[in-house]
């Protein structure tokens, strides 16, 4: 169906039996929070992103805020970021208690332009959270040196890039640490809200751990550090588990749909991202024109679902209007008033996919 960004039900009927027994096992066990299942997923899904360890934590922006917190920011700090992203990254920066800086992204990843965040850098900069849009990498080589060169922490966001890798390395490795999501739209999705944090560094991982379960260093004694509750819960784990073997079979069948907007979209009047390589896992099909709302229109009419991610910038929100850039965000705006996202999930026909893309180039022939 196209007029529906996901489908969630054909998404659960796909996994209905190994959903059931996960839910029967972890029912029959009686532990529900951080215990076996928890456990079990951390060491899978570390190994499968090619990590030392994984923290499951509640959800995605608790593990950003977790994550830049366990590799040292403190109040004061900046941490440099993109601006295009929705929001999330700010929010954890603010929340950790820092700054959020931001600089420009690149034209073709739409995540963070390196020279970009090396005019940012400051004294005050602590981190840099590259976040990997609509399930393209950032230039994750350029953004690892600069951090290692100016003695900085990188943070991947890896939220809508499970599964992606370039040069051989998956996402959720190449950072000091990492931030996953696993709300249900996500490439592996939970049955609610989920995530985890990703760091080959033993440290890192000791204080996630500590942090996501009130700071304790014992039991009820919390350290000077303090924490929150953001456990993951194991009914969310063993979901986790019973998703992770085929998640590279799903991503594949993102990247077909992908490949199939691309192959049928030929109209001058709408840019397709490029949909090559291991580095994009098609978590968003984003579209760029000059004509949005026109389009938007027509899409509504044809009954083929759109939306905009994401229609404000974070300095134009009014919980992150104090932290204006320090220069302007010449790419951000421009691609902020052109990004038009169509649908793209696992459970999409792509024979769907080329029958859309007939109307849609009489549209942009008109």
């Amino acid at each position: 169906m196209l007029d529906t960004l996901n489908d969630l039900q054909a998404h659960t009927r796909r996994f209905e039996p190994e959903l059931r027994a996960a839910v029967a096992r972890v029912l029959a066990s009686g532990w529900f929070a951080l215990g076996p299942e928890v456990e079990a997923f951390e060491r899978e899904f570390a190994e499968y992103c090619g990590s030392a360890h994984c923290v499951g934590v509640a959800n995605g922006t608790d593990a950003l805020e977790l994550a830049l917190r366990a590799v040292g920011v403190e109040a004061g700090d900046s941490v440099i970021t993109a601006a295009n992203a929705g929001g999330y990254a700010s929010h954890a920066i603010v929340a950790a208690g820092a700054q959020p800086r931001y600089a420009d992204i690149s034209e073709t990843s739409l995540g963070l332009c390196p020279e970009a965040v090396e005019q940012a850098l400051d004294s005050s900069t602590r981190a840099v959270i590259a976040t990997h849009l609509y399930g393209r990498m950032a230039d994750v080589i350029a953004l690892r040196e600069i951090a290692d060169r100016r003695g900085i922490a990188l943070i991947e966001d890896c939220a809508q890039a499970h599964g992606a890798a370039h040069a051989g390395v998956r996402a959720g490795a190449w950072g000091d640490a990492a931030a996953f999501s696993f709300y249900p739209t996500k490439n592996l999705g939970a049955l609610g809200d989920g995530g985890a944090i990703t760091t080959s560094c033993a440290q890192t991982a000791e204080r996630a751990r500590r942090l996501r379960q009130y700071g304790w260093e014992s039991r009820y004694v919390a350290g000077p550090d303090g924490g929150r509750n953001s456990r993951l819960d194991e009914i969310q784990a063993a979901v986790l588990r019973a998703k992770l073997p085929r998640l590279d079979e799903l991503n594949a069948a993102r990247r077909a749909v992908a490949r199939a907007w691309v192959d049928g979209l030929s109209s001058d009047a709408i840019r397709t991202p490029d949909v090559a390589g291991t580095d994009y896992v098609a978590h968003l099909f984003v579209v760029q024109t000059d004509e949005r709302d026109a389009l938007r229109a027509f899409l509504a009419e044809q009954r083929i679902a759109s939306d905009i991610h994401y229609p404000r910038l974070d300095p134009e929100q009014p919980a992150f209007a104090a932290y204006a850039p320090a220069a302007p965000l010449v790419v951000s705006e421009r691609v902020r008033s052109r990004v038009v996202t169509l649908p793209c999930h696992p459970e999409l026909a792509t024979a769907l996919v080329a029958r859309a893309c007939e109307p849609i180039n009489a549209w942009g022939a008109r």
